[in-house]
Parts: C-alpha cells; sequence; structure tokens
C-alpha cells in the first residue's frame, strides 16, 4: 500500500478527528466535507469505480434513515412525557430515592442503559437516557458524554446477544457455540477487571468537569459506591454468561445491578454524608424538589399522576424490546417480516434493507402515543400533547439528518471499498493488515484498537467484530497468541469504540440539543475509550 492508499484508507479516522475533534467544525458541515474528501479519494486513488462508490452512498442512506427513525422516536418519547407531566413526577421520584447527581448517573446511565443495551443496543441507551437525565437537570454535554461512556461494557451482549453470535458468529467461518460462548467467558472476565472501574471514572468526569468546584475529590469520595455498581453489572453478567450464553448477561445483569444499588441509594448506604450537586442553585432546586416531595407525603396529597404511570413508558418500552428481540416467541419474526429491501443497488452486488417495524423508533413511536392517551389530563386530551411533541421533535432533526446523511455514506464508501481496479482489499482490512506487519509483536494491544476502529467507523460493535474476527484470528495463530483471547479483546475493543463513534456521537446529540457540538463530546468520551482498551490489553497481558 502506497502513502497516497493509505492516506485515502484512512482518511474517514483522519477527517474526523481533524475537522470535528481539532477544528471543531459542527458535524453539519465536518461530515459533508469527509464524505466529499473520501469519495474522491476512493474513486482516484483506491480506483473504486463511480457504480460502487455511488451504491455504497445510496446503502448509506438507507442506513441513515434507520438512524434518524431511531432518534426522532427517543425525542418524541421525551418531548411527550414533557407535555404531560410526567418528567416532572420522574424527577421528584429520583430525588425520594437520592438528589446526589453522581447517584442519578449511576443508576440511569450505567445500570438502566446497560438494560437499554441488552434489550436492544441500536444506539438506544444514549438515545433514551441522555435526554432523561437533561430531564432531571443535567447539563445536556455531560449527559451525553456520560451515557456514551456507560454505553459500553454491556455492548458485548448487546441487542440479546447480537455482537457474539451474529457478529463473532459470522466473522469466524465455521465458529461452534462452544467457540463463541469461550470469547465471551474470557472477555466478560476481563471486564469485571476492567469496566467494572467505569462508574467511577464516570463520576470523576462528572465532578470535574461540571461541578462548579470542578474537582475530582467528590468524585472519588463516592469511589466504594460507584465500584461497587460497576461490579453489580459485570459479575452478574459473568455468571448469566456462563450459565445461559451470550444472550442475557447485559440484561439480567443490569437488572440485578439497579435493584441492588438503588436499594443502597434509598439507604444512603455506601453514598458520602454530603449530597453533591452541579451549582448552588442546583442544590436549592433540587432540596426544594425533596421538599415538596416529602410535604406531599406528610399531608397525604397525590399528584395527577402516580410514579408508576409516569415511568409506565419507559418500562413499556424496556419489555417491547426485550419481548420482540427474543427468537423463541413470534414478535420478532413478524416484525421482521416487514422489509423495505433494494436488491443490487444500480447493478453491483451492494444490496440494503431495513424491518421499520423492528426498530427501536418504532417501539418509541407507539410507546409515546401510548404514553399520551394514558398520561394526558381529560382535559386536554390526548392529542394535542402528541401533536406539539411531534412539531417540536422534527423541527430537532433538521441537523441530525444532515449530519447522519453524510457520515454514514461516508462509512459505506469505507467498508464497502474492496471492489476496486488497483488489486487492493476494503480499507479498513488494509489498515489493519498494516498493523499486523508492523506491530505483531504488540498485538495484545493492537487488537482492541482495531476493534475500536471498526466501531467507530462502522458505529456498530457487530459490524466491527464482524469485519475483523476472522483477521484477528489469523495474526493471533501467525504470532502466537492464544486465538480467544485477541478475539475477546477484539469484542472488548469494539465494545470501546461505541464511545466515539460518529453515528453514535451524532445521534446522541442530536436528542438534547446539542448539534454541533459533536468534536467536543468526542473529546470527553475518548480517555476513557483508551482507558478501556488498554486497560482490557494489560489484564489480558498479565494474565498471559
Amino acid at each position: 500500500m502506497t502513502s497516497m492508499q493509505f492516506l485515502t484508507a484512512a482518511m474517514p479516522v483522519i477527517s474526523v478527528f481533524v475537522l470535528l475533534v481539532i477544528m471543531r467544525l459542527p458535524a453539519t458541515k465536518a461530515m459533508p466535507l469527509s464524505l466529499l474528501v473520501s469519495a474522491v479519494l476512493a474513486l482516484v486513488v483506491w480506483q473504486m469505480p463511480l457504480v460502487q462508490v455511488s451504491a455504497a452512498v445510496l446503502e448509506g442512506l438507507m442506513v441513515a434513515a434507520s438512524i434518524v427513525w431511531i432518534v426522532f422516536g427517543a425525542i418524541l418519547l421525551l418531548n411527550v412525557l414533557r407535555e404531560t407531566g410526567a418528567i416532572e413526577v420522574i424527577r421528584s421520584g429520583f430525588s425520594h430515592i437520592s438528589p446526589d447527581r453522581r447517584v442519578q448517573v449511576i443508576i440511569i446511565a450505567w445500570l438502566f442503559g446497560s438494560f437499554l443495551e441488552g434489550a436492544s443496543g441500536f444506539g438506544t441507551p444514549a438515545a433514551i437516557g441522555a435526554p432523561l437525565l437533561v430531564a432531571l437537570g443535567f447539563p445536556p454535554l455531560a449527559a451525553v458524554v456520560l451515557a456514551l461512556v456507560a454505553d459500553s461494557s454491556a455492548v458485548s451482549f448487546g441487542a440479546v446477544g447480537t455482537p457474539v453470535i451474529v457478529g463473532m458468529g459470522q466473522g469466524l467461518v465455521g465458529s461452534t457455540p462452544e467457540q463463541l460462548q469461550s470469547i465471551a467467558m474470557t472477555a466478560i472476565g476481563i471486564d469485571i477487571l476492567v469496566a467494572s472501574f467505569l462508574p467511577l471514572i464516570m463520576v470523576l468526569i462528572l465532578t470535574r468537569f461540571f461541578g462548579e468546584e470542578k474537582s475530582w475529590l467528590p468524585g472519588l469520595a463516592i469511589a466504594p459506591f460507584a465500584i461497587l455498581a460497576g461490579l453489580s453489572f459485570t459479575v452478574p453478567a459473568y455468571t448469566v454468561a456462563w450459565l445461559l450464553g451470550p444472550e442475557f448477561p447485559s440484561i439480567i445483569g443490569a437488572l440485578v445491578g439497579l435493584a441492588l444499588m438503588s436499594t443502597l441509594a434509598r439507604y444512603r448506604i455506601l453514598t458520602p454524608r454530603k449530597v453533591w450537586y452541579f451549582s448552588a442553585e442546583d442544590r436549592v432546586a433540587m432540596k426544594a424538589l425533596v421538599a415538596t416531595h416529602q410535604l406531599d407525603e406528610a399531608l397525604g396529597h397525590t399528584k395527577h399522576m402516580s410514579l408508576l404511570r409516569a415511568w409506565t413508558p419507559y418500562i413499556l418500552v424496556a419489555g417491547l424490546l426485550v419481548l420482540t428481540r427474543i427468537d423463541a416467541l413470534p414478535l420478532k419474526a413478524l416484525l421482521n417480516s416487514v422489509v423495505v429491501a433494494w436488491q443490487n443497488i444500480l447493478g453491483t452486488d451492494i444490496s440494503a434493507s431495513l424491518a421499520p417495524l423492528y426498530l427501536p423508533g418504532t417501539v418509541f413511536v407507539v410507546t409515546a402515543a401510548i404514553a399520551a392517551v394514558v398520561q394526558s389530563s381529560a382535559q386536554a386530551g390526548p392529542w394535542r400533547p402528541l401533536q406539539r411533541a411531534t412539531v417540536v421533535s422534527a423541527r430537532t432533526l433538521v441537523p441530525t439528518v444532515i449530519a447522519l446523511a453524510t457520515a454514514v455514506p461516508m462509512v459505506r464508501i469505507f467498508l464497502q471499498s474492496g471492489v476496486n481496479t488497483a488489486g487492493l482489499a476494503a480499507m479498513p482490512l488494509e489498515l489493519a493488515t498494516l498493523a499486523a506487519s508492523n506491530l505483531a509483536d504488540q498485538w495484545l494491544f493492537v487488537a482492541p484498537m482495531i476493534g475500536a476502529l471498526g466501531s467507530f467507523i462502522a458505529g456498530s460493535a457487530t459490524f466491527s467484530n464482524m469485519m475483523f474476527a476472522s483477521f484477528q484470528a489469523s495474526v493471533a495463530d501467525q504470532v502466537g497468541l492464544p486465538e480467544t483471547t485477541v478475539l475477546a479483546l477484539q469484542l472488548l475493543g469494539a465494545n470501546a469504540g461505541n464511545m466515539i463513534c460518529v453515528v453514535n456521537v451524532v445521534a446522541a446529540a442530536s436528542v438534547v440539543n446539542l448539534s454541533g457540538r459533536e468534536g467536543e463530546i468526542i473529546r470527553f468520551t475518548l480517555v476513557p475509550m483508551l482507558y478501556y482498551a488498554l486497560a482490557a490489553s494489560s489484564v489480558a497481558w498479565l494474565l498471559l
């Protein structure tokens, strides 16, 4: 591979970091520029046929449409809950569990987010968790950053085990269930020593960068609670993976963690005596909320909506996501029977399809409509809140549509570049091969970075595993490393890349009205991503 060919292959990564992170352009400008440069280089240097590039762009637009639908559904659900007053009730309920912002981010982003990841994947945790945190009073930037960092460890077994079963299963030709189980167990075993510290990292980011005093100390003060929160997910997830396989570790692990940590928080066990707030104003607002809640309880007053009724839409979302993703139930096949497909786009071997009823966005939209009916007052009626929420949600989507309609096609050009007249493999495989030829002796530390590269570009841990699993196994065999360990690092690296991948960042930013600040978000999530990948490598190196 020549230097120009290397530049071409690396351009999707280089352009994103230069334009978004360094130059700080909004994604609405950075991604169209990245697409233009990447497409020109693919045509001129990589020698992809014009029809192949065009087909990849069209495929990308279909994929982008599915992501936009998910984002719209998440925003719509939140806006309906705002219109009906459910969000205020949820805020009051959290103040009763704990007014401490550190505790709230652990319970919502880390544990509830892990449950959503296990049930659905598709970027759902950040799309739901980030706006929920904002509704509770978190700064939007803090909400997005922490939701993205939290959506990492659970990705191994996200969407009912898809990254392992589909990603690794299709990526490794001739793989067996026993082999996939061994990879999954090795990965979650490493995760107990690595991901269990992510909640602590999250609260450190929270207090150092988003608190009024800008200090690490309040984050360190809650370390026992944060580390136990990490273990309350990873240890049950390990047990479930060992007993039941890769489908349910994230779902059951998160539920166990939610039950345990919510109880401890309610009775202030392992939490610091001094409650932490963002600012003096936040302290006053939260104390007023707590006082109101306590007064209502003492006087026997009832709000127009119970806490259970306020939470019902989120409970319904979680239940529907689980029920529609279990193979043994008929719902999954039924929803997947409606398919919008485009086979052999422009006569190429590229095809695209989506099942609109199966997408999480459809679950969000249906739940939003149900919430409008169930939670609206008799006087207002359900349709006015739903109508207002729909209008507001649609308006906020414009920057997201621009960013995703250019980011995803750029990714698809990168992935579909195996068809060319230069005799080259697809760009990601050429980059990985180059890394293997120069960094074979350090492969334990390179392997998760390859996985992260796949997620960063493709926006999917499943696709990263599918794309690089066979390659990682081949390198492991060449350099004399245990194949299972290297593939486990691929799996964990794909998790880490989820924190910084362009598609997730753009989608999460849009649901809290932060479009244009994607580069700032990546600057925050890059360090936790590097910790996750390098710590996993270090544990694997020590165990070997």
